[in-house]
């Protein structure tokens, strides 16, 4: 039933693009389960669906990729908290499978190259979260998705989402 609400959320906020997978990162840390993620280009959602106020670790779980700290000051954390919406992060990949991989790699402390997106890494519930994902054709950017997302979103809220960062 939560699903269903972060479903319906994810529609009022971007239209008519249909998301699919809603895995939670935990179970993405499973190959089996990462075998269910297209290895295809695509646009993916981190969703938080918990109501309850986001707890901010001052130390995340985020690798140390060419040995920089990923973790960031709790205010700046805070600073970038968009309240009212499930979406936390838009990401764009040439192989869905391959990047979602990378990115929970990172999640688990790896020195992979996912730093886009590393403020997820410093929430408590980061286990919790849900990612989902659309499929873009072969002739088709995912780039251009990424950017259409991230500016209805911007549309909306009137900033970026909370770990989609600008450096």
């Amino acid at each position: 039933m939560i699903i269903m609400e972060v479903k319906k959320n994810c529609i009022e906020e971007f239209g008519q693009m249909v998301f699919t997978g809603f895995l939670s990162v935990d179970s993405l840390k499973e190959s089996l389960t990462l075998r269910q993620v297209p290895d295809v280009s695509g646009v993916y959602l981190v969703l938080r669906i918990s109501d309850v106020a986001p707890v901010f670790l001052e130390s995340g779980t985020g690798g140390f990729f060419k040995g920089k700290d990923p973790n960031v000051p709790i205010e700046e954390l805070k600073a970038n908290w968009v309240d009212g919406t499930n979406v936390l992060y838009v990401g764009k990949a040439t192989s869905l499978r391959k990047r979602l991989g990378q990115y929970i790699r990172f999640g688990q402390g790896k020195p992979v190259g996912h730093w886009g997106g590393r403020y997820i890494w410093q929430l408590s519930d980061s286990e919790n979260l849900i990612l989902c994902w659309k499929t873009v054709n072969v002739s088709e950017d995912p780039d251009v998705f990424e950017t259409e997302l991230i500016d209805r979103f911007r549309s909306i809220y009137g900033c970026r989402p909370f770990a989609n960062l600008t450096k």
